[in-house]
């Protein structure tokens, strides 16, 4: 198992150049004042594919040799991996086979096929994406390319904390925590890389949803945790089953507790970062925002970066969750 290093991380940066945009980080006086601290947002929503994931997926993908590429590649994915991993894979000229589940948001079903995706979907009650896709890759010989237990892709991942903690210093500022909403544990542990190999010594706090609380819960422990089989949360990108091995092994020792966020909390920050920050957030992508209001003793009077991860919604149901 190896595990990614800082110098994987500053190396994806670079890597990733050509390929990923350098996503701004956001301020809102509206919001610092209601939080009573202040909150530095870096949009990866705003991503061509609407997430942070195309880091990782065009950072795996680049780093594959030409036999690889020519037997193109297998992922399972809820929705915002799958379509990174199609966009990149268009632009490399890799075929893309995704396993998505069938009750995904449609939105993210059509984005992975309009980028040229060949969709396998299956039923997230009664089948296994990861034995779905283990079979195909036996079969047609694609690569693997899991969306988090990977340690190219979380290097990949952690070029989004890199890039917010250079501009928050840029502006003067020494962040005194991170919020991450938290899936499988990819972005946070890039994340905890990043900050760590700059020098930060600012807390960083899993986010996700009740009931979904594996790695929280890992963390607290010392071991992996997986989750009882339960009915679905809204925050549909950061429902995994348990952590992944290689995600945990590099935040066991980097993480600070983590934090539990409900569907109402979650709503309200979406409407938020629609009035205020004029966004529009899948409801996994503002858990961090959503965490940052349910505990107002953690921001307050200090500054605190909130990672928006995906803006991936359907559309007849985003005025809805954000009413």
């Amino acid at each position: 198992m190896r595990i990614p290093s800082f110098e994987d991380v500053l190396a994806a940066s670079e890597r990733l150049l050509p390929h990923v945009s350098r996503t701004p980080l956001l301020n809102s006086p509206a919001l610092d004042d209601r939080a009573g601290g202040s909150l530095l947002f870096k949009a990866d929503s705003l991503q061509v594919t609407g997430s942070f994931k195309l880091r990782g997926a065009f950072n795996r993908l680049l780093g594959m040799s030409t036999k690889e590429r020519c037997a193109g590649v297998v992922a399972w994915s809820a929705g915002n991996h799958g379509q990174a991993l199609a966009y990149a894979g268009r632009k490399l000229g890799i075929a893309t086979t995704i396993v998505m589940p069938s009750s995904a948001p449609q939105v993210k079903i059509e984005g992975t096929r309009r980028w040229g995706a060949t969709i396998v979907l299956y039923d997230r009650e009664t089948e296994s994406r990861e034995e779905i896709g283990r079979d195909i890759a036996r079969r047609t010989g694609a690569i693997i390319v899991p969306p988090f237990d990977d340690p190219d892709i979380i290097a990949g991942q952690g070029t989004a904390a890199l890039e917010a903690l250079q501009d928050a210093r840029s502006l003067g500022l020494e962040p005194d925590r991170l919020l991450c909403p938290t899936g499988g544990g990819g972005l946070i542990a890039g994340c905890a890389l990043a900050l760590e190999g700059l020098g930060s010594k600012a807390a960083i706090h899993s986010v996700e949803p009740e009931g979904y609380d594996d790695t929280r819960r890992s963390i607290s422990s010392g071991s992996i945790e997986a989750n009882e089989p339960r009915t679905a949360s809204i925050c549909d990108a950061l429902m995994t089953v348990s952590p992944g091995e290689i995600p945990f092994a590099v935040n066991r020792h980097r993480l600070s507790p983590g934090l539990v966020v409900g569907d109402q909390a979650v709503m309200a920050a979406v409407g938020s970062a629609f009035l205020e920050l004029k966004l529009v957030l899948e409801p996994g992508g503002a858990a961090g925002l959503a965490a940052a209001f349910a505990h107002p003793d953690l921001v307050r009077d200090s500054t605190t970066i909130v990672m928006l991860t995906g803006g991936n919604v359907d559309l007849p149901v985003f005025p809805s969750i954000a009413a």
